[in-house]
Formats: C-alpha cells, structure tokens, sequence
C-alpha cells in the first residue's frame, strides 16, 4: 500500500517521509488531491559486467577495417 501525503505535508515532515522511504515505503505525494509525485526508494542494481569480458565476445574482422567497411559499403549498394 502507497502512503499518500499533500505536498504541504510533505515540506513539514520530508525528513520522515525520507526515512519511510528509505525502508522501503512508496510515497505518493499529492497538490489538491490529484497525484503531483512520487517517493520510491532507489533500485539497487548489481556491478557493471567487466569490460574486459565484454571485449572478449567482440569477433574482430579477419581482414583489415578498412577492407571491411569497403565491403560492407560494396554489400549495402546491392
């Protein structure tokens, strides 16, 4: 269940409402009852994958680049 807070609320007490936040409570924040914003806590995203292993399922052409963009360019006016 949401939390629902009017934005004159929420300036008063945001240092709570942050906290709340923080356990992972939703805050809907509202201006005149209608949905203005809302308080989600940050989602928490595991490490970047290595570049390392990334380069490594890069297939260099076995001909030279130029070669390769000439014929990529040579297969596109086909």
């Amino acid at each position: 269940m949401m939390l629902a807070v009017n934005i004159k609320e929420a300036r008063s007490k945001l240092g709570q409402l942050l906290r709340q936040v923080e356990h992972g409570q939703n805050i809907l924040l509202t201006r005149r009852g209608k949905e203005v914003a809302c308080l989600v806590p940050p989602q928490k995203t595991g490490r970047l994958p290595s570049l390392k292993e990334f380069r490594q399922t890069i297939a260099a052409p076995k001909q030279g680049l130029s070669s390769a963009v000439l014929a990529a360019r040579e297969e596109e006016r086909c």
